[in-house]
């Protein structure tokens, strides 16, 4: 039998081998000669652990950390193990939640007395001693009836209810780790001999689970503080309790018992409470250069608009500004690294012009604003000339509002900077959580086939190119900010999934984004659809992707 490996990076290796033969086998053999250790492969366009047995001649990529899925099946793994070294330590009673993504890793919470750093560092090294250990994560599908049947014995009964509350669900994965069970969306690696690279932390009143990401697989990331994303999931919390929702389940039987008007109209109370308490604090400080910015699909549009009409609330007169009207002519967009025009870089901005224009209006001179023709790659001029009195307010938006550079030859004093993203999202149940990478995905998948006729695939292979940006031009400057805003509605999968999942499914196994497409599939089929999207309010930032928005 003949088997051609192929890496990330177009590597590969013609083997012969007697069937049949695992995958894993034949990694171990070219392992040493690639950069990074596989974690899973790819065969037809399908994702399998390497335990994966092959009997007739065929191509296998091999998937490293550089991969979506392998990133993925990375943190679920680790996070298996560690679910499975606080139970060895403290005893299976003790409630272990993956929460959040924080400080390049996840923060997770443990219900009991207390845990402290001597425990922290006892999880940690239980967790190495399993690695050295080389124990085996067994996975396998489990048809409906079964899956019930594997929860009850194990004793998981919220994923019983869970389950219960997906009529529509015919099956999902278990997998195991000596006596520890699971359900999880994603593949996971085949055992713990993969996982060697993390870092255990005690941070406030929960534990950091950190490791590689996905740029730069080799080495931990250098560990930075962020108190103010920590802060946004203390609020979400409160949030989360307010609303009675805690995981999936919990909004999917809201659905299917039709009780899921109040936790609408809730949610949106909450984005609007939370603009209030934000304008009230401009208002108070008299600030007159706002500046919003987040990562794509954030919502930035909408919310800048709605902070306008808050700020009216309070008095005041602001004007509204984005900065994508300040692009320079195409003839002069910046190239990046593969030669495409780099239209995410703050050098596509034309800095000069965008200053001089703040400056003069907040001097109270009149400013011939342009509009970025799109179409035609130029600025149009004589369409919004404006003066403002010396106390209205500037909102800016964009994607660059909280870069110093755009805004060096301002005032510091003047300037208040918001930073929106949906920085947290619903939990399929405490193991399995959805990042919020994905949740904005979605958001813009909907958005441009609704918009721009794009389809599934082509948002799909734009998103790294997206994502690289982001790193690069919005990331980084987050700190910056005065306040965050957690954009995230707490309804939002059950509505995207009904938009969505349709676009997944035309993409076909012959094409590229076909596995990306796939393991989005795989962890929306834990959500119920939002029959009826009618009670979502047209300010609502969900409109800026589903339509019907008062303000896009």
């Amino acid at each position: 039998m003949k088997l051609k490996l192929e890496t990330i990076d177009g590597i590969v290796f013609d083997k012969e081998y007697d069937l049949p033969v695992t995958v894993e086998h034949a990694v171990r053999e070219v392992q040493d000669a690639l950069p990074y250790t596989i974690l899973l492969c790819r065969i037809d366009g399908v994702t399998y652990s390497l335990n994966k047995a092959v009997g007739e001649d065929c191509t296998i990529k091999l998937l490293d950390m550089r991969d979506r899925w392998a990133f993925a099946a990375y943190q679920a793994s680790l996070s298996f193990l560690y679910i499975r070294a606080v139970h060895a330590l403290l005893g299976k009673h003790v409630r272990v939640t993956i929460d959040n993504t924080l400080s390049k890793g996840l923060y997770s919470t443990i219900r009991t007395g207390g845990v402290d750093k001597t425990v922290t560092s006892l999880i940690e090294e239980k967790m190495r001693r399993m690695v050295e250990e080389d124990l085996p994560i067994v996975g396998r599908t489990l048809p409906r009836e079964e899956l019930l049947e594997f929860l009850e014995e194990n004793h998981l009964t919220e994923r019983m209810d869970m389950v219960h509350n997906l009529p529509d669900l015919t099956g999902a994965k278990v997998y195991t780790l000596e006596d520890e069970a699971a359900i999880f969306y994603t593949e996971l690696v085949c055992s713990t001999g993969y996982l060697r690279q993390f870092e255990v932390r005690r941070y406030k009143n929960g534990i950091l689970l950190r490791f590689p990401t996905e740029n730069e697989p080799g080495q931990l990331p250098e560990y930075v503080e962020q108190k103010k994303v920590y802060e946004v999931f203390a609020e979400e919390t409160r949030w989360d309790r307010l609303l009675g929702v805690t995981f999936a389940a919990d909004i999917n039987k809201r659905i299917l018992e039709n009780d899921y008007k109040d936790l609408i109209l809730l949610s949106e109370a909450l984005h609007a409470k939370k603009l209030a308490e934000i304008a009230e604090e401009i208002h108070r400080t008299h600030k007159r250069i706002i500046l919003v910015a987040g990562p794509s699909s954030s919502g930035k549009t909408t919310f800048a608009k709605r902070l306008c009409i808050q700020l009216r609330v309070t008095g005041e007169r602001p004007l509204y500004l984005g900065t994508d009207d300040y692009f320079k002519e195409r003839s002069e967009t910046p190239l990046g690294p593969d030669g495409e025009k780099d239209f995410e870089s703050l050098n596509a901005v034309d800095v000069d012009l965008f200053t001089q224009q703040i400056n003069d209006l907040l001097a109270g001179r009149k400013v011939d604003i342009p509009e970025f023709d799109f179409i035609l790659g130029t600025k149009v001029f004589g369409k919004r000339i404006t003066s403002i009195d010396s106390t209205q307010p500037i909102v800016i938006e964009g994607i660059h509002a909280l870069n110093p550079q755009l805004t060096a030859q301002m005032n510091d004093d003047e300037k208040y900077r918001i930073y929106i993203s949906p920085m947290t999202q619903l939990n399929i149940d405490g193991y399995n959580r959805i990042s919020t990478t994905d949740a904005r995905m979605l958001r813009r998948m909907v958005r441009d086939s609704r918009t721009r006729g794009h389809n599934a695939a082509s948002t799909i292979s734009a998103w790294p190119k997206v994502r690289a940006g982001e790193d690069v031009n919005i990331i980084p400057y987050n700190g910056e900010a005065d306040v965050f805003f957690n954009s995230q509605c707490i309804y939002e999968l059950a509505v995207l999934k009904k938009y969505a999942r349709p676009l997944l499914m035309e993409i076909t196994p012959e094409e590229e984004e076909y596995p990306e497409a796939q393991r989005m599939l795989s962890f929306l089929e834990f959500f119920v659809e939002l029959p009826d999207d009618d009670l979502i309010p047209n300010n609502s930032i969900m409109r800026e992707f589903i339509g019907g928005s008062v303000f896009v």
